[in-house]
């Protein structure tokens, strides 16, 4: 069975971007580079949402650096109701139910599943209990209301087991969690 890893890239109050952010939040420096580069390296079967998949594929050729190069040519599936085809090569797209899926998919992969961005699967994913690792880019600072896409919001609750942090350029939080399946603790 494969495991299946989440990462996303969060404002410290939760945002995945903000009206004027740039990208990586105008934080990115050689440490998140060479994390990204490491990450993109390993072998993994990439799934992505249409939102996701179409603001990558259409980036500008001065914008497309060698993490969107690497990213590009591994195997990746896209979840969409509306997409018919892909533009990258090694790419398909998959109308069908995305937790049978990625049920079906962690069964029977060479390799692990990972998913960038795609706020909406990686929440289906999340409450399906199917992610063994959620891991979550911290950049310093509020979006505040200029905020959209707030991650959290409606996912459902879970306990999480803190297996990883680490600093990125002396200011940017990578914070590794596995959830457990345990319920809640009440008051």
């Amino acid at each position: 069975m494969q495991t299946l890893t989440v990462d996303v890239f969060i404002s410290a109050d939760g945002w995945a971007g903000g009206e004027n952010s740039p990208g990586y939040f105008g934080y990115f420096g050689p440490e998140l580079e060479e994390w990204i580069t490491v990450e993109s390296a390993r072998p993994q079967l990439v799934v992505l949402g249409r939102r996701t998949y179409e603001a990558l594929a259409g980036l500008p050729e001065e914008a497309r650096d060698a993490a969107w190069r690497r990213m590009s040519e591994l195997d990746a599936v896209v979840f969409s109701k509306t997409l018919e085809t892909a533009s990258w090569p090694n790419t398909r797209v998959c109308g069908d139910d995305l937790v049978g899926e990625i049920a079906r998919l962690k069964g029977v992969s060479d390799v692990p599943l990972r998913t960038m961005g795609s706020l909406s699967v990686a929440r289906q994913l999340l409450d399906a209990g199917l992610v063994d690792r959620l891991r979550l880019m911290t950049f310093p600072l509020l979006v505040g209301s200029s905020g959209r896409e707030p991650f959290f919001a409606g996912v459902a609750a879970a306990d999480l087991e803190l297996v990883g942090r680490r600093t990125l350029d002396g200011r940017v939080l990578l914070i590794e969690y596995r959830p457990t399946g345990r319920d809640i603790p009440r008051a």
